[in-house]
């Protein structure tokens, strides 16, 4: 049974339907929930825009912030903040929402076995994202016998996470408990905003999440950062742009509007991360302090150990343009990947993945507009290699 947009609850600004926030996607697929018919945008015409308290969302909000969609002639609603990332893909997927930030391998799900309408535009921001622990815990292998926090089973921070405690000689479990005698982890998703709480009450020994929730344990005491996943897996992908393919087909001008301003976000940021923090708390869209937003937002180098330290692992990046190269690799690494969910999905040729998700040629466009590949520090071809480590 398909559910329409009048069955869904509302509450407190952001939407869950019963079961979804323990099932994350799969969740919603078990609900047979499929994309509701309805328009594409506002009654006024405006884009909806929601997002996640999280720097990952950064170049949606500084661009709403600093008046970018504006100068983009597009009009865009006040940005709708959604606690977790269950209710977020509800959202989009009942058409309460046109744009969204949200996890790429979530994306991948998504696209796959709930919503063939949704389509990646451009790639929201690369790294920002690490591995916090209690303060006592200096080795991975310590986590052993303990339970440790994840935003979502298809989640980047699930992928590297596991690849490092595979390292560690750990073996992740789900739905039983850890046992340090066995070396196993066991891994429980939770909303990022009770993560940094979780640890302080010692009911997690960890979590992996996009910041400022990283910078915010330990500005108070009650964490550490291991190690950024940016150290694993250089220049990575977290969240991308993600919208609907109608809206692609029956407003283009508004959709590369909409990149354009996005892209431009990313260019603000870059040049100044200071007055980007300051837009983000300042304005409210990020509820967190001051001072953790622009930690997050521009960590000084060398402040945390990094084994790859030339690839500059604690620094949020904002590059928009999505390779395939990326996303091939990501197939594989899912694959890889235990998860409380429905893999079938992954059985398919990782290349067919990118061209069914991506629509590139609004961020190609907009990527010549700002002075072309050399511009952003990308090949001219636009091509890379991933670069993984062991």
């Amino acid at each position: 049974m398909s559910l329409s947009r009048r069955t869904v609850l509302r509450a407190g600004g952001s939407l869950m339907v019963a079961g979804v926030a323990a099932g994350g996607l799969a969740g919603l697929a078990n609900l047979g929930l499929t994309a509701a018919a309805g328009p594409t945008a506002s009654a006024e015409g405006r884009l909806r825009i929601g997002y996640l308290p999280i720097t990952d969302a950064a170049p949606l909000l500084v661009a709403h912030g600093r008046g970018l969609y504006d100068q983009h002639n597009l009009a865009v609603a006040q940005p709708v903040l959604f606690r977790g990332w269950a209710a977020l893909a509800e959202a989009f997927v009942t058409r309460q929402v046109d744009v969204v930030h949200i996890l790429m391998p979530m994306a991948l799900q998504l696209q796959a076995t709930v919503y063939p309408g949704a389509r990646m535009l451009a790639w929201n921001h690369t790294g920002g994202s690490a591995v916090t622990v209690a303060p006592h815990i200096t080795d991975l292998r310590q986590l052993a016998g303990t339970q440790v926090a994840i935003p979502g089973w298809w989640s980047i921070h699930n992928i590297v996470l596991q690849k490092m405690l595979r390292g560690a000689d750990l073996r992740p479990v789900i739905r039983q408990p850890a046992s340090a005698a066995e070396n196993t982890v066991e891994l429980v998703v939770m909303a990022p905003s009770d993560m940094v709480p979780a640890l302080a009450g010692g009911s997690i020994a960890g979590y992996t999440v996009a910041d400022p929730f990283n910078a915010a344990a330990e500005a108070r005491g009650v964490g550490r950062i291991h190690r950024f996943l940016g150290d694993v897996w250089r220049d990575h992908a977290c969240c991308v742009l993600l919208t609907h393919a109608d809206l692609i087909e029956e407003r283009p001008v508004a959709v590369q509007s909409l990149t354009d301003s996005v892209v431009a976000g990313q260019r603000l940021i870059g040049a100044d991360r200071a007055a980007a923090a300051a837009t983000l708390t300042d304005g409210g869209y990020l509820p967190q302090p001051g001072p953790v937003v622009a930690t997050a937002l521009d960590y000084p180098a060398g402040a945390h150990p990094a084994a790859h330290p030339q690839w500059q692992p604690h620094q949020i990046g904002f590059s928009p343009f999505p390779f395939p190269s990326y996303t091939e690799a990501l197939v594989e690494e899912m694959r890889q990947t235990v998860v409380d969910g429905d893999t079938r999905f992954l059985n398919v040729p990782a290349s067919q993945v990118h061209d069914r998700l991506v629509d590139d040629r609004f961020v190609r466009s907009a990527i010549e507009r700002t002075g072309g590949p050399g511009a952003w520090g990308l090949s001219p071809d636009l091509t890379r290699t991933e670069e993984i480590a062991g």
